[in-house]
């Protein structure tokens, strides 16, 4: 029989409330912490509108010349000079590509040395660990300014920011991903009398590499529309001729030049799609025995 409201008794509610206090009513403190965290929410949100001078009026006009802007950009066009768009947007591919791939390189020994359970000693894994905080934390947009400053304008001021800045953000995600592989094959391979580098290439690092490229193409994708930025600063690329375009006011070229970034971005995304499922997940969708083996 179902139990309900009608049915319950004075008697069985008492003893309900008697067993179960928190399902009727929450003790006072609780409801004054939960209302006082809720009216601090508040107060900051009010405070940084008010600090921003975020004013409805001033966002209606904002809109309202935004739409001046996207009117603009219809139709898109390639401008005089469509071969340098297109020079432009490979020369941001380029710098991706080079920065995650050189990233990706650099963090696997990292990684290896910031997993606890190859490096126990909890001193060097912290100062490794706070050394990877400090190296993501700072975004790549300031590495670009800083090695611009260092070497000079161009694509590699780019490459050297995406690198710098993914080296540590893959580090860490390699040294996690190392320290959850299961230690039972580490250990079968120790057995064996291997010693501790073979342990971790042929029982660490297997299980973990479709984690470690999943991770590299991540960042591979993100890389795509972070060059676009650091193109803005200095670095190269199809951001530089976004800025150009966006301060001569032709907005029919920026128009096009971001619809460029879109497909680019989306073939991207696609292009790692189909990899992973290449190399991570291709084992689950081929046959264990070839047909013409089994007849």
């Amino acid at each position: 029989m179902a139990l309900t409201a009608a049915s319950i008794t004075p008697e069985e509610m008492d003893r309900l409330q008697a067993n179960y206090p928190r399902a009727f009513k929450r003790p006072w403190w609780e409801q004054a912490r939960q209302w006082a965290v809720w009216s601090a929410l508040l107060a900051f949100v009010g405070y940084c509108l008010v600090r921003f001078d975020a004013a409805p009026g001033r966002i209606w006009d904002g809109l309202s010349e935004l739409g001046v802007i996207l009117s603009a950009m219809v139709p898109p066009t390639f401008g005089a000079a469509p071969s340098g768009l297109f020079w432009a947007l490979l020369e941001s591919l380029t710098m991706a590509f080079l920065g995650t791939l050189t990233a990706a390189l650099l963090a696997i020994p990292l990684g290896i040395m910031g997993a606890r359970n190859i490096i126990p000693n909890w001193v060097f894994h912290f100062v490794l660990r706070r050394h990877f905080d400090g190296i993501r934390g700072i975004d790549p947009l300031v590495w670009a300014l800083v090695y611009v400053r260092a070497v000079g304008l161009g694509p590699i001021a780019g490459t050297l920011a995406i690198a710098t800045s993914d080296t540590g953000t893959l580090a860490k995600l390699y040294a996690e991903a190392i320290e959850t592989a299961d230690s039972g094959q580490a250990e079968g391979v120790a057995a064996t009398g291997a010693g501790r580098s073979i342990v971790i290439r042929l029982g660490v690092l297997p299980q973990v590499l479709p984690v470690m490229l999943s991770n590299a193409l991540y960042m591979f994708e993100s890389n795509t529309r972070s060059a676009t930025i650091l193109g803005i600063v200095g670095a190269g690329g199809i951001g530089f001729e976004l800025s150009d375009r966006i301060r001569a006011h032709r907005w029919d070229e920026v128009g096009m030049i971001i619809i460029m970034i879109v497909v680019t971005v989306a073939l991207i995304d696609g292009l790692s799609h189909l990899i992973r499922k290449r190399f991570i997940e291709g084992g689950k969708n081929r046959p264990l025995v070839r047909t013409d083996e089994a007849t």
